[in-house]
Formats: structure tokens, sequence, C-alpha cells
């Protein structure tokens, strides 16, 4: 265990090296401040990395993730970034990401298979099933069905964080941030708009 660790902690070194080789101010310049355009709220995922997937350095992202990006209205952790992101750092965009494949989205769907607390969690996307079961039951493949679910869990969220005070009175003051729903392909490597984006103007 301690092998790995290790060889974690050189790979760190290694890349800090070639940033300061690269740009020799880059980290006293990111220490300065932080002034990040987005505010990302996507899934726990390891294969969905905020920075890499979307091509964004340090600094220029605000990142919260959890299982299956779910926005669940009584969630402090969420709540408190949310509010942070768009009251203190004042970010212009937000972005819920889902993704296609996701083992959340999959998991809200084996209703006979126990998940431990991870059951409780998903629940609002069990409910998203039940209200969407007349289109999802249209898709024979089960995966693209549950793809369409992780699509529709991303169209809720957005919902979902439009309706937070802290949105409403951001809006209030303005125009921004603007909130986006896009969906992730593992597979591809492509994020994909779902245009479902809503600005200040949109919830007056």
């Amino acid at each position: 265990m301690a092998q790995v660790l290790e060889a974690l902690l050189e790979r760190n070194r290694d890349w800090s090296a070639k940033i300061r080789a690269e740009a020799p101010d880059y980290f006293d310049g990111l220490a300065l401040q932080q002034t990040p355009e987005f505010l990302w709220i996507g899934c726990s995922d390891s294969r969905v990395p905020a920075n890499v997937i979307s091509g964004l350095a340090p600094g220029e992202v605000f990142v919260h993730r959890n299982v299956a990006n779910v926005v669940h209205s009584s969630d402090m952790n969420l709540l408190s970034v949310l509010e942070f992101a768009v009251d203190t750092l004042k970010v212009r965009q937000i972005i819920i990401c889902g993704h296609y494949g996701c083992g959340g989205v999959r998991a809200a769907t084996e209703e006979d298979m126990p998940h431990g607390l991870a059951d409780h969690w998903l629940e609002p996307i069990r409910r998203l099933a039940k209200r969407h079961a007349h289109e999802l039951s249209k898709i024979g493949d089960i995966e693209m069905r549950r793809d369409r679910l992780a699509e529709l869990n991303v169209l809720e969220s957005v919902a979902r964080v439009a309706e937070t005070p802290i949105l409403r009175r951001a809006w209030g003051r303005g125009d921004y941030p603007l909130l986006h729903g896009l969906i992730y392909g593992i597979r591809d490597g492509i994020l994909r708009n779902l245009d479902c984006t809503i600005s200040g103007t949109d919830a007056r």
C-alpha cells in the first residue's frame, strides 16, 4: 500500500515540475485567488473528472460531485457549495453533468438488488423513472433506456437547482449565472448539450 501512495506522490512531483518548467509563475498566480468561471455538479464516477473532460485547468472550475449527480433539495453539502460558488466566487456558468453508463442510474433501476445507503440516495431517480415510465417503456434496449434516464436525471437536476432560493436571489440581482445541462459519453469522450439552459431572464 505504501508503494502505491509513493507512486502517486511521485506522479504529483513530476506533474508539478512539468508545470513549473512550462510556466514558472503558475502556482504563485493560482495561490493568490480563486476565480472560476464554472461550477460543475457531476457524478462521483472516477471516469468523469470535470477538469479533464472539459479541458479546463485548475482554478477554472469549482466542483461538487456525488453518486449519479443527484440534486436533493435538503443536501446541505451541495447547497453550501452552490451558495459559495454563486455568492462568493461569482461563477457565471453552472453545469449539471451526468453521463451514459452511470452506475447510480443502473442501481436505481435494479429494484430486486439491495444497494445499502445508495438506495436512499437514489430514490429521486426511481421516482423519475416512474414519472417517465411511458416514454422509457418504448426503449427496448435496457442500456439505452438507462441512458435516457440519465438524461432525464440531468434535466430534473437543472430544474431543482433553478428552484433554489440561492439561484432565485442571484437572478434577482442580474442574469447570471447561466444554468446548463450536459451529458458525457464514456465510450467516445464527448460532452453533449441537453439544450436546457436557464438564465435569470427565463426564471422571471
